[in-house]
């Protein structure tokens, strides 16, 4: 092969790869976000625009950060549990929360799978 390789990105994998791929074969992401449905196509439309708002408004700290005795504004309604299209679990209000980005972010790639990609294991 003519070019620079690298190793696999994936921790513990030695997997030499060309260059400018990121993963070998076996840990390649399943998902690709070109096909992933846009926002608005997510739910993410003007009605949940004027509801975050307004959820923020009533509830404008971030609740992790108050758990852990910190004062940071909110700027996230977060879905507790993740949505997964079901606009039913998207707009029930006792599934949301608010956070500040930092917090949605850690939370996002820990626990509900990394901003709608598989997580690669």
């Amino acid at each position: 092969m003519k070019g620079p390789m690298r190793p696999c990105l994936k921790q513990g994998c030695h997997v030499l790869i060309k260059y400018p791929a990121t993963y070998c074969d076996k840990h390649k992401p399943k998902c690709n976000d070109k096909y992933r449905p846009s926002a608005y196509q997510r739910g993410y439309t003007n009605a949940w625009r004027k509801y975050r708002q307004a959820f923020l408004i009533r509830s404008p700290l971030c609740v992790h950060c108050l758990a852990k005795g910190l004062i940071r504004e909110a700027t996230v309604v977060d879905h507790i549990t993740p949505h997964k299209g079901n606009m039913d679990i998207f707009w029930d209000e006792s599934n949301h929360q608010s956070l500040c980005i930092r917090c949605h972010n850690i939370k996002t790639a820990t626990k509900d799978g990394g901003f709608g990609r598989i997580r690669i294991r």
